[in-house]
């Protein structure tokens, strides 16, 4: 029985958001670009059109065949979707005379609408478009208008469309949560069974069914992704699961140790490889940061291979993939020109004749932590921060050397160790040190001093897609400078990064 929302991407920033506030409502949905429209759409309640950084009064603006929809599922329209409908269905769309971004407010709501109940008068809603509608089709009725924007929401008599000028995913709109559980529940008729025991269940049955009686062989990071994706299969095979956790030399300090006592009694067959001396032996002298994801990336591939092949009768790679990677690598424009080399979209070398088994491809990155707390896994292992593939080497500008990864590794330590001591670990998404290709002049003693530059970096996210900088109490950030600047062999100067993403990024390289 259909119990999912299909969400039709044309491009916006905000589509990841969509799905993110859908299945906060304990209902599983899926992105597709508006141009790729699933096969079996008989599994789906509704679909939600989504935003757009394109005008409906461009030529090339996306144009989605709707026919298999309109009418016949419950549908939302969101911002471009709203303009679409009304345009492609009779109506006008017009350039605004001033775009018009950020809050605005309702000044008018229909109290009879199905989708707007629970919108009071004078709630806020968020706007993010240089169109507006100025005529709606025959059969559309307006259900809401903010001061400056008449047709905010409006529906289509007789059928369970809609449409919102605002964006009711993010959380700058008022009762955004009311208005998408109003569409997905009531209008749509969907069941919150979408939860981490149904997952883990349906998963597991999943896993069997695919690897059968074969052996799956996984990279282990230490990190949440791969562990759960561990834990996933272990429970679904058993002992024909094996792990390989490599040590690339760009570890966290004692991290590889460390990790493989994290381990010790999870039921998981574990083995560590120490394969730092080739690494750093094949990144001396590379400095562009691409070519030193590639290189770790293939050494780290033939080294895996090395030990795969060592295990008889191996079929299946196991992966961490999650869903951000997945829809990046089918986004509406193609594949990102941004995605980074490292991200496990995108098969395997053709010498690794291995099927992928990805456990955990549908999941955004904090529905892979309740997966991970329903099946009991520690606090400690599920609110670790996240730790880039390549590791230091992408936090060390410029080329990597033994000495700059010892004193990274210092610096990186003091900061975690420091923010664990203090509390603050937990209300940070990520954080590291970033060993930047500079020195400074500095006077340590009596002596002038030419060292190292480190910036330190810790963001807010949920899912890496957007971050902002942590406001990081400042006699927190004065005494770890002090701290770092003594104990570090090496370091003269401490700085922070206070850039969000966008437009920084967050790591540097």
């Amino acid at each position: 029985m259909a119990n999912a929302i299909l969400i039709l991407d044309f491009g916006s920033q905000y589509t990841q958001l969509i799905a993110r506030r859908v299945r906060e409502l304990n209902v599983y949905c899926e992105i597709h670009p508006f141009h790729h429209l699933p096969d079996d759409l008989t599994t789906f309640k509704a679909v939600i059109l989504s935003g757009s950084p394109f005008s409906t009064l461009e030529v090339d603006a996306p144009d989605p065949d709707l026919s298999q929809l309109l009418g016949k599922i419950p549908l939302l329209a969101i911002c471009y979707g709203a303009q679409y409908l009304a345009k492609t269905r009779g109506g006008n769309v017009s350039r605004s005379e001033h775009r018009e971004y950020g809050r605005a407010t309702m000044s008018h709501v229909d109290k009879s609408s199905r989708l707007l109940q629970g919108v009071s008068l004078e709630s806020c809603v968020w706007m993010s478009h240089g169109d507006t509608i100025t005529a709606l089709p025959e059969g559309a009725v307006i259900e809401g208008s903010t001061k400056d924007v008449r047709i905010a929401a409006y529906r289509f008599e007789g059928e369970d469309t809609y449409a919102l000028q605002f964006h009711p995913e993010v959380h700058h709109s008022e009762h955004g949560k009311e208005i998408l559980s109003n569409f997905v529940m009531d209008i749509a008729g969907c069941k919150p069974t979408w939860t981490p025991d149904s997952f883990v269940d349906t998963t597991v049955d999943a896993l069997r069914a695919q690897v059968g009686d074969g052996k799956v062989v996984l990279g282990l990071s230490g990190g949440v992704d791969s562990t759960v994706a561990a834990v996933l299969l272990s429970k679904a095979i058993g002992d024909r699961l094996y792990c390989i956790f490599v040590n690339n030399g760009l570890l966290r300090k004692d991290e590889f140790d460390s990790v493989l006592k994290q381990y010790d009694g999870m039921g998981l067959q574990v083995k560590g490889v120490d394969a730092s001396e080739v690494f750093l032996s094949e990144l001396a002298g590379i400095s562009d940061p691409e070519t030193k994801r590639k290189v770790i990336g293939r050494v780290f591939i033939e080294t895996f291979d090395e030990e795969a092949k060592a295990i008889e009768g191996v079929a299946f790679l196991g992966q961490g993939t999650i869903y951000p990677d997945v829809i990046e690598s089918v986004s509406v424009n193609g594949p990102s020109a941004t995605i980074k080399s490292h991200h496990n979209v995108g098969g395997l070398p053709d010498f690794m004749k291995l099927s992928i088994v990805e456990p955990l491809r549908s999941l955004f990155k904090d529905e892979v932590r309740r997966v991970g707390k329903a099946m009991g896994l520690s606090h400690d292992l599920l609110g670790r921060h996240p730790f880039p593939g390549p590791g230091l080497a992408i936090r060390i500008l410029g080329d990597v050397t033994p000495e700059k990864v010892r004193v990274l590794q210092e610096v990186d330590h003091l900061f975690i160790e420091g923010l664990k001591d203090q509390g603050l670990y937990d209300e940070v998404w990520q954080a590291g040190a970033m060993l930047l290709d500079t020195k400074s002049v500095g006077v340590m003693g009596d002596e002038r001093s030419y060292e190292n530059v480190v910036a330190l970096r810790a963001v807010s996210s949920t899912d890496g897609m957007t971050a902002d900088w942590v406001h990081l109490p400042y006699d927190f950030l004065g005494r770890l400078s002090n701290t770092i600047i003594n104990k570090v062999k090496g370091v003269n100067r401490v700085v922070y990064d206070i850039s969000s993403k966008p437009p920084a990024t967050i790591e540097w390289e």
